[in-house]
C-alpha cells in the first residue's frame, strides 16, 4: 500500500505521522500561533526533527463555526509559507489542507505534494477534475454539509454503512477523473455527535474493505475534551489513547499536533506487534 509524492513511493503499511502546521489565526488549537512566515518555519523545522513524515499546511480554520475564506485569501496566506518551506527544507513532503481546486493547483505548482480536502469535492465542483490533472495523492474525508452547517446533518440511517457508500461513490467519481492515490479519512468531529464520533472510531476498520491507506485526524478534537471535561490543551494523553486505538484497528496516517508523542507511541505499539 504506497502513495507517491513527488517521486517519492511512501510505504503506508508502516504507521506515518502528518504534522500539522495551521497558519491561520483561528484554528481551534493552535491559530495565531504559528500565522507568520518566521514562526512557521521554526514549527516546521520541530515538526521535521521529531519525525514527521508529511507536514500537513492549513490556511483556513474548518472549526465549527468558521467562515469561509475566499480561494484567493487562502492564497495570499498559504504560498509564501509553501515558498519559504521549499526553499529551507526542499526535501520535506508538503500536503496543503484546502477545499478550493485553484489553491490545490498553486501548492502543487510550489512542490506540494497531497491535496486534503474536508470536503470530498463537495465545496469545489471542479476539485475531482483538478484532481486527475494534479496527479498527487488525494485525502477523501467524510462530511456532510460545511464546518457553518454540519451540526445539523449527524442523522445517520447506518454511520458505518452510509460513510462506505459516500466513500465508494466518491472513489468511483475520483477513478473516472484518473486520480490514482487516494487516503480515506472518516472525518472525526465533522457532522458526527460525540458518540457518533466514538462509534466511528470502533469501527474504522470497515472502511479497510477499500484497501486505501486510512488517515486519521483526531488530534486534540472536541470528542476528546469534552469526554474529558477539559480543554484542547490539555487534550494530548487522550490524543495519544485514541490514536493508539485507531492503529490497532488498522489506521496507516495520523495527523497530529504533537510530532514527538506521536512517534514515540507508535514505537512503542510496533515492540507489541
Amino acid at each position: 500500500m504506497t502513495i507517491n509524492i513527488n517521486g517519492d513511493l511512501v510505504d503506508c503499511n508502516e504507521p506515518k505521522v502528518a504534522g500539522i502546521l495551521n497558519v491561520t489565526t483561528d484554528s481551534f488549537f493552535d491559530g495565531g500561533r504559528y500565522s507568520t512566515i518566521d514562526k512557521a518555519l521554526k514549527q516546521t523545522e520541530k515538526l521535521i526533527d521529531e519525525g514527521a513524515d508529511f507536514i500537513d499546511i492549513g490556511g483556513q480554520s474548518t472549526r465549527p463555526d468558521s467562515e469561509f475564506l475566499s480561494d484567493e485569501t487562502e492564497l495570499s496566506i498559504v504560498i509564501p509559507v509553501i515558498k519559504a518551506i521549499k526553499k529551507e527544507f526542499p526535501r520535506v513532503k508538503l500536503s496543503i489542507d484546502t477545499f478550493w481546486s485553484k489553491v490545490a493547483i498553486e501548492s502543487v505548482n510550489e512542490g506540494v505534494g497531497m491535496i486534503n480536502d474536508i470536503s470530498g469535492g463537495t465545496l469545489d465542483n471542479k476539485m475531482f477534475e483538478t484532481m486527475g490533472k494534479l496527479n498527487v495523492p488525494y485525502v477523501l474525508m467524510h462530511m456532510r454539509g460545511t464546518p457553518q452547517t454540519m451540526g445539523n446533518y449527524t442523522d445517520y440511517e447506518n454511520l458505518i454503512t452510509d460513510i462506505n457508500y459516500y466513500f465508494s461513490k466518491k472513489i468511483s467519481e475520483l477513478r473516472k477523473f484518473g486520480v490514482n492515490d487516494i487516503l480515506l479519512d472518516p472525518g472525526f468531529g465533522f457532522s458526527k455527535t460525540l458518540q457518533q464520533n466514538y462509534d466511528l472510531l470502533k469501527n474504522i476498520d470497515k472502511f479497510k474493505i477499500f484497501n486505501l491507506p486510512l488517515y486519521i485526524g483526531i488530534s486534540r478534537k472536541s470528542m476528546i475534551y469534552k469526554c474529558l471535561e477539559t480543554s484542547a490543551e490539555d487534550a494530548l494523553i487522550g490524543t495519544s489513547a485514541l490514536n493508539l486505538y485507531a492503529l490497532e484497528k488498522g489506521a496507516q496516517i495520523l495527523r497530529v499536533h504533537d510530532v514527538k508523542e506521536a512517534k514515540q507511541m507508535i514505537k512503542l505499539w510496533k515492540m507489541l506487534n
